[in-house]
């Protein structure tokens, strides 16, 4: 389960609903207001109606006040035209029959048609569904729409949804994120020419650093017994996980727990800021390791540990810039907003956070900044990170 979080807690100001949304509940619409107010509701495009989706997983966020997704899917049932034909039929009795702070309008263009019910109170799961189902076919049943109702599959996405922190790592409702897995066709061009970079970077810096690849490799076959390549399994894009490559910069069969303990502090904000009397500004990673062997923490400290990476970007799994992939367990400790930063970016070996602050700064702000960067994103942005990650690296403020 998520916890609550402070209004502001992404940094980001909340967009406001239309007049229409912030209505009061009208469950009779007889007077003529309540007319008015239902003549002036209609049904949403797909990309309004996802848009509306999106603004509401920010507003749970938030206030951690759930809301339910319903989705009426024709599926393969229909033929097309009257797929459209049954599915608005069914959008119009639901606009009749809904609250005035309700939303309908279609998931998917001609083939699924969505309602948000905002303002629920968190309760039993089983009986708010059950209660909603029971509403919604007596509705149905009253406007004689049955026999096409029965070609339809109805669901119910309740959120804020739990993650699987199995093998998968991955959101459990993809329902919530059409938008960002069905991109517009002008970002799925720039994400082409960013795919395009990733490429070339990535085979490019694999040439001119073969020779440190080398030396480095023979460094840590010299100085500690276990392979050369650290191979672990952090979470992507949409939470897809993937095996992440470093060189090895720790001794083999160590002890995981004292890293895992103190990210999860770190995620909760319970690692202190500065110990009495110190001047230094605090790092917020774990320092004096003693499972990291002499040439790793040289390799920490010079990021050398990360070249093995751009294997990732030219294979897809990575992007030369983006948020940097957590570990599995880090999701147990995430709140609904952090997740944001696995959905909105593939991950990166560089990005906002590594040339503004690195470990200088918690990890609430960490976040921002990756929130900052997918908001903000373009081919530009990219280009200028990359251009200050050199100097980030020769300083090694905060690398440890």
């Amino acid at each position: 389960m998520s916890r609550p979080t402070s209004p502001a807690a992404d940094g980001e100001q909340e967009p406001a609903l239309s007049t229409l949304h912030a209505l009061p509940r009208s469950r009779y619409g007889s007077s003529a207001f309540d007319r008015g107010v239902s003549d002036l509701r209609e049904v949403l495009d797909a990309a309004s109606f996802q848009r509306m989706i999106s603004i509401e997983r920010r507003r749970s966020e938030r206030s951690q006040e759930p809301f339910l997704l319903m989705l009426l899917d024709s599926g393969n049932h229909l033929d097309s035209q009257a797929n459209k034909a049954a599915l608005k039929r069914m959008a119009m009795v639901l606009l009749e029959t809904s609250r005035e702070t309700d939303i309908v309008g279609w998931h998917k263009d001609g083939k699924a048609i969505g309602v948000l019910f905002t303002g629920l109170n968190a309760g039993d799961k089983n009986e708010l569904l059950g209660t909603f189902m029971n509403r919604i076919t007596s509705a149905f049943q009253k406007k004689l729409i049955l026999p096409s109702f029965s070609q339809v599959s109805l669901s119910f996405h309740l959120y804020p949804d739990d993650w699987d922190h199995g093998a998968s790592g991955q959101p459990s409702n993809p329902a919530f994120y059409t938008e960002l897995e069905l991109p517009g066709r002008q970002r799925r061009g720039m994400l082409m020419v960013k795919r395009g970079i990733d490429i070339v970077g990535s085979a490019l810096a694999l040439v001119l650093s073969s020779p440190v690849f080398l030396a480095i490799a023979l460094a840590i076959k010299l100085t500690s017994k276990g392979p050369v390549f650290f191979r672990q399994q952090r979470v992507g894009q949409f939470g897809k996980c993937f095996p992440m490559l470093k060189f090895r910069s720790m001794y083999v069969n160590n002890d995981s727990s004292v890293h895992q303990k103190y990210v999860m502090e770190l995620i909760n904000n319970q690692v202190e800021d500065k110990a009495e009397g110190q001047e230094e500004a605090p790092v917020y990673k774990l320092k004096n390791d003693s499972r990291i062997t002499a040439i790793g923490r040289f390799l920490r400290a010079s990021s050398l540990d990360e070249l093995p990476q751009f294997l990732n970007v030219l294979k897809g799994e990575m992007s030369l810039v983006g948020p940097r992939p957590p570990i599995l367990y880090e999701l147990e400790a995430y709140q609904a907003w952090h997740r944001r930063r696995l959905l909105e970016a593939k991950p990166g070996i560089t990005g906002l956070w590594q040339v503004i602050g690195r470990s200088r700064v918690k990890f609430d702000d960490m976040v921002r900044m990756d929130l900052r960067y997918t908001t903000a994103w373009s081919i530009w942005l990219d280009l200028k990170i990359l251009m200050r990650t050199p100097m980030a690296v020769l300083r090694g403020t905060g690398a440890h």
